[in-house]
């Protein structure tokens, strides 16, 4: 054992002092280890309030007066009480009485932003009701699993007719490049797309039989028949089911992987993102603190798309205008990449001016496209063009019932035009974004991008998943199961099972406080890894105890207690490092409970080697250190 150990925990020889005292920065040390334990552990003592949070659907827009006073004029109108308002520059938190205000307040705040033209989300929080004094000190509550507290509902539907009208678009744009490389001409058409039918017209019949024999040999997802299009010899690609269900499951599959990764940046502990049915997504995020943020992200579809600005002869049917800095630009309507390419993106500053950009990182197969495509157009002109499908919702009447539909606006703008000095690679920067639009823009790329957009069709929040009694029942049975240890080792140790307690309690302040610090999520097998930890953590006071009355029969009472803290640690230390070894190999390996578990037990074997090494020695010293012993009851 190290020299530098011993004298941390008091077993060095040094200067002479009396038996069983520690110095006075050791005692200072402890003191102030339990006291920031207690600071930092406060918080939870803290319920939070049910409240609404607005926010603008921009990133970069701030709140505003008008916002205020609009949505708490609306709420006092419908007779919800309101308990407080905060605003700040992003966001403005209103506290209601009860998730039944809540719930009624997000649809009538709703109601009303609508009417004033501006698009603003309105999400259901907790707002936390930590003292402000503990707040300074960076103190926060401990994150509760959904098994404990609930969390925030939100049940995506995904647009799958956008997903198939994506995929035949996708469709279209082969088409045309097999019938050009084949040299088989066709009606030129700016758009083939039908629903989930691709019609093309030639200009003879034996073009098209052509066409069929050559598209037959390259497709087998269409159901392909000879059919005149708009007068003339012509094809219909029709999209088989076995495909449309394959474009389906891809779209929820994909979206699912991309939603899990949003919700990792996120820094949501323990959220459940899973599938329901063909078509819908479940996500539940517990104790998230700020759920309007979540809910932006989570229902934000924005991608990158890079062009080549088009020459002077190229046909109207394959490029498209755009507005830029006062004039038209006219792109190709085919992409050099897409920012499904994108394997990394970083939201930074330029060194030069000190405005957002994007760095981002293309795969092998984007960064060779983007080399070949540039490499053959030095001197030309590229554009990227950022696209984002805004969410919207109209009331209709079907069958003389009002009914809510979920429709997508596209918006697309360039956001840069340069002309290519030398062929590009897999890496470089975007520019011409805002501040808050770059870090969106990075995060969604580092998520992976949509397979279509997806509209929250239900919001809530949830309570705990086994039910309050139950959670009741199980913190019930903890506090018996303590109370009787407490009681046990006060009758049997006497004044040492006195000490024992008092760092079993500290033991418990100190685990509760380092989750809290470590943004830690307890579930309900993270109260059984508590369990454990005081089971442990007893285990060690039993042997030190054991330990000091096995010495008595040979030292004196001083001697005893010194020998039995010192023999003592050893076999302590083994036994908590193997655990803790195995803790840390579930931690790593493990998902949902065990991690839950793991993390807890973790936390839990290092507060209590230092409550049961070091707390209780230092209790017992201040008892029983430097006085003359004849006798020692234990």
């Amino acid at each position: 054992m190290s020299s530098m150990a011993e004298r941390l925990l008091g077993m060095s020889s040094g200067p002479a002092r009396a038996p069983n005292s520690y110095p006075m920065w050791r005692y200072l040390m402890i003191l102030g280890i339990v006291t920031l334990g207690v600071i930092y552990a406060l918080p939870n003592l803290f319920q939070p309030d049910y409240a609404l949070q607005i926010r603008s659907d921009s990133a970069d827009e701030a709140m505003t007066p008008m916002v205020l006073s609009t949505a708490t004029a609306a709420l006092t109108e419908a007779g919800i009480a309101i308990r407080a308002t905060e605003t700040n520059e992003r966001n403005l938190i209103i506290r209601v009485n009860s998730d039944v205000d809540q719930l009624r307040g997000r649809e009538v705040v709703q109601t009303a932003l609508a009417a004033t033209g501006e698009d603003y989300v309105v999400a259901l929080n907790l707002a936390s009701t930590t003292p402000a004094w503990l707040q300074a000190f960076g103190a926060k509550p401990m994150s509760y699993g959904l098994d404990l507290s609930g969390g925030v509902h939100f049940l995506l539907e995904v647009d799958m007719d956008k997903a198939i009208a994506d995929r035949m678009a996708t469709e279209e744009d082969n088409l045309r490049r097999i019938l050009r490389e084949n040299r088989l001409r066709y009606v030129p058409s700016r758009d083939w797309v039908d629903g989930k039918r691709i019609d093309i017209a030639f200009y003879d019949e034996a073009v098209r039989d052509e066409a069929r024999t050559v598209i037959e040999q390259e497709y087998d997802e269409f159901r392909i028949l000879a059919r005149d299009v708009d007068g003339r010899p012509g094809l219909w690609l029709t999209l088989t089911e076995l495909r449309v269900r394959e474009i389906e499951k891809y779209a929820v599959s994909q979206n699912l992987q991309s939603l899990r990764n949003r919700v990792d940046e996120l820094g949501v502990s323990e959220p459940l993102v899973q599938s329901l049915g063909r078509s819908r997504i479940v996500v539940d995020l517990p104790g998230v603190q700020d759920s309007a943020d979540a809910k932006r992200i989570l229902n934000k579809f924005a991608n990158l798309e890079f062009r080549l600005v088009a020459r002077p002869d190229a046909r109207p049917s394959e490029t498209e205008i755009f507005p830029y800095e006062g004039r038209d630009i006219v792109l190709e309507r085919r992409n050099i990449v897409t920012g499904d390419r994108v394997t990394n993106a970083l939201q930074e500053y330029d060194p030069d001016t000190g405005t957002p950009q994007v760095s981002i990182n293309l795969d092998g197969v984007g960064g060779d496209r983007m080399h070949d495509v540039t490499r053959d157009n030095v001197g030309n002109d590229m554009a990227i063009l950022f696209k984002e499908l805004r969410p919207r919702t109209r009331i209709v009447i079907e069958d003389g019932v009002e009914v809510v539909k979920h429709f997508s606006v596209e918006e697309k703008r360039l956001i840069n035009v340069a002309t290519i000095r030398s062929a590009l690679g897999y890496r470089f920067r975007i520019t011409g974004l805002g501040l808050g639009e770059a870090r969106d823009l990075a995060l969604l790329l580092r998520a992976g991008a949509l397979a279509a957009p997806m509209y929250i069709v239900e919001e809530r929040t949830v309570g705990a998943s086994l039910g309050a009694e139950n959670i009741d029942q199980g913190m019930r049975s903890i506090v018996i199961g303590f109370s009787l240890v407490l009681v046990f080792m006060m009758v049997y140790y006497k004044g040492f099972g006195l000490a024992a307690n008092v760092a079993l309690t500290v033991n418990l302040v100190l685990l509760i406080a380092v989750m809290s610090v470590l943004g830690a999520t307890l579930t309900l097998p993270g109260i059984a890894g508590i369990v454990l930890t005081v089971g442990m953590a007893v285990d060690a006071n039993v042997l030190i105890f054991s330990r000091i009355k096995e010495e008595l029969a040979e030292r004196s009472p001083q001697a005893a207690i010194e020998a039995g803290f010192d023999r003592a640690f050893l076999t302590i230390l083994d036994a908590n490092v193997t655990t803790f070894f195995v803790a840390i190999i579930l931690l790593a390996i493990g998902t949902g409970p065990v991690k839950g578990f793991a993390i807890t037990l973790a936390i839990g074997i290092v507060t209590s080697m230092f409550t049961a090494i070091l707390g209780t020695r230092a209790i017992v010293n201040l008892v029983y250190g430097g006085r003359s012993l004849k006798k020692l009851v234990i």
